[in-house]
């Protein structure tokens, strides 16, 4: 795992991994807390703001979450890539763990485990953050119901392609536009995805939290997690087909 925002480390991800691991873990699952948790109030915070601006334009909804959530993405990859190399997704998580196993880079094992339950906890906690904020119960558990194959297919395709653009970047030595890249990818597949492109199993868990437009109910968020999770694989061995070393110098990023 490696900061992709400092220009002094992109020539030598090799440094950065090292500069990134001689942070407290603590400081680490925090960032990963926080910055998952804010991402969640704005990506339920802008949907509630979304539905009461335009309540009978389903499409303008739509652009105003989706716009709000890429924005919101890409300066929160600022704010605390530094720290965490902001992840705020477990499959991202998971990938950088895969990937440096042979070369001792990226999570290890125990880090995995820790930023899995802080990005977790943080997407709970920012569903709360935004109820309460637009004066709704804490905790209102969705019933927007989201189980079908076309949507799993889509987050299928919407993890497996946020995997090839962050890692491909780092090894490719364009790390340095990953807040934006990644910012606008998350933003595009709004719109490209049936499922609006959750792509990101805390996120997923934290929005059966809220019944609002941003929402899944429970009973939706098992499927959406395995085929995020196939998206991890599939993400994952394309990668390695097309950047073959890619494990070498994996500078990671979010979502």
């Amino acid at each position: 795992m490696a900061d992709l925002t400092h220009p002094d480390q992109l020539a030598d991800p090799a440094r950065s991994d090292v500069l990134m691991h001689q942070i407290t873990l603590w400081r680490r699952l925090l960032a990963e807390f926080l910055g998952t948790a804010l991402l969640v109030t704005a990506v339920v915070g802008s949907g509630i703001m979304a539905a009461t601006l335009s309540p009978d334009d389903i499409g303008l909804q739509l652009l105003e979450n989706s716009v709000a959530t890429a924005f919101a993405l890409g300066a929160l990859i600022l704010t605390f890539g530094p720290v965490s190399g902001a992840h705020f997704n477990p499959v991202v998580s998971a990938a950088d763990w895969f990937l440096g196993r042979r070369s001792a880079t990226g999570l290890t094992g125990r880090d995995l485990a820790g930023y899995t339950i802080a990005q977790t906890a943080g997407a709970i906690a920012g569903s709360v953050l935004a109820n309460l904020m637009f004066d709704l119960a804490p905790v209102t558990f969705s019933t927007k119901e989201r189980a079908a194959g076309h949507l799993w297919l889509a987050e299928i395709v919407a993890v497996a392609g946020l995997l090839l653009l962050i890692f491909a970047l780092g090894r490719s030595g364009r790390a340095a536009v990953a807040p934006a890249a990644v910012g606008a990818y998350i933003g595009a597949a709004y719109w490209f995805t049936s499922s609006t492109s959750f792509a990101n199993p805390a996120v997923t868990v934290g929005r059966a939290f809220t019944d609002t437009f941003a929402g899944i109910a429970p009973g939706s968020v098992p499927g959406f997690v395995i085929a995020q999770l196939a998206g991890l694989v599939i993400g994952v061995g394309l990668l390695l087909a097309l950047y073959p070393t890619a494990g070498q110098a994996a500078d990671t990023h979010p979502l």
